[in-house]
């Protein structure tokens, strides 16, 4: 079978952080994974020098001719969000699209799907100094200021750097499963998952013990999901009142204990699901929801899919 090619841009003023995330997603071999890996390249959509952040020059092996049979295309940060990307880099990324590749940007790589015309009517989102000038220039966009990635199937947009690697990993998780992105975020000694609509932006930091305290309660509930928990107990494990509990993990991650939980334990139920022959009710009971109905309720509405779909899909994928 063919592997699955992943094709970076390149062009002058790369921006190298969002540039360096994908070649270390993609571009090394993971023979411990034992999967098929990606194959990964760096394609230059303009003439040199290619000049990147930090006084680098980049030296791109493949001409544009290489996004024809590109399965994905990231696309890291435009050099200026008010230039307009060269035309004809704008039909090799709507050429790209129309024969179905995937398309990911992150930050102001936005601006180039945008101007390519292949968000039209579809949500993303960008850096949070960037979403207001996204919104105005392009208001066919759905722009989503708090989150930190947002996927329409084709076409996945990231926020700013680091929000581009949690979006990397997602793709991980789309293509391999939620053990192989897990194994892939240990190895870069990252948080194995952030849901997408987790918010970008805290308008102000926790105090450092308030912020101890959370993570504490956080790593306790990830390592015992089976057990009842409502807000109430939570609060009192951690110390604090419910209202403090629920004003500090909407500061910490946009999204309420219980929902934060919920999905914490989708993620569990997707890991189980990757071994084959577990029954659902036990899954169900192991990760918390009680009942196969809850499971299934939650597990569609977050992962957009049902639990034997994604089994089907993922089952025995190591």
């Amino acid at each position: 079978m063919k592997k699955h090619l992943v094709v970076a841009l390149a062009y002058d003023r790369l921006c190298t952080f969002e540039f360096g995330c994908t070649v270390e997603l993609f571009a090394l071999e993971r023979p411990e994974l034992d999967v098929d890996w990606y194959d990964f390249a760096v394609c230059a959509v303009e003439p040199g020098p290619i000049r990147a952040a930090g006084g680098i020059t980049v030296q791109a092996p493949y001409t544009p001719e290489l996004l024809e049979r590109a399965d994905t295309i990231v696309i890291p940060g435009w050099r200026d969000a008010d230039e307009l990307p060269p035309p004809a880099m704008l039909e090799l990324i709507r050429a790209a699209h129309r024969r179905g590749a995937r398309l990911c940007s992150i930050c102001s790589g936005v601006f180039v799907l945008a101007a390519a015309g292949v968000l039209d009517g579809q949500r993303a989102t960008t850096h949070w100094r960037y979403a207001d000038r996204l919104a105005q220039r392009y208001p066919q966009i759905q722009v989503q200021p708090d989150h930190l990635y947002v996927d329409n199937g084709q076409v996945i947009t990231a926020a700013g750097s680091a929000a581009g690697l949690d979006m990397l990993l997602h793709l991980v998780r789309r293509d391999y499963g939620a053990r192989v992105g897990n194994q892939v975020a240990q190895r870069l000694v990252v948080a194995p998952h952030r849901e997408g609509g987790q918010a970008q932006f805290l308008p102000r930091p926790m105090a450092q013990g308030e912020q101890g305290r959370l993570s504490r309660l956080m790593d306790w509930l990830r390592s015992h999901p089976g057990q009842p928990h409502t807000v109430a107990s939570m609060a009192e494990r951690a110390a604090m009142s419910p209202r403090t509990l629920q004003r500090q993990f909407q500061q910490a991650t946009g999204l309420g204990p219980v929902e934060w939980l919920t999905r914490e334990r989708v993620a569990l139920v997707k890991e189980m699901l990757e071994v084959p022959d577990v029954p659902l009710a036990q899954i169900a009971e192991r990760a918390g929801f009680g009942s196969e109905e809850s499971l299934r309720h939650h597990f569609r509405r977050l992962a957009a899919t049902t639990p034997g779909a994604y089994r089907r899909r993922f089952s025995g994928t190591i």
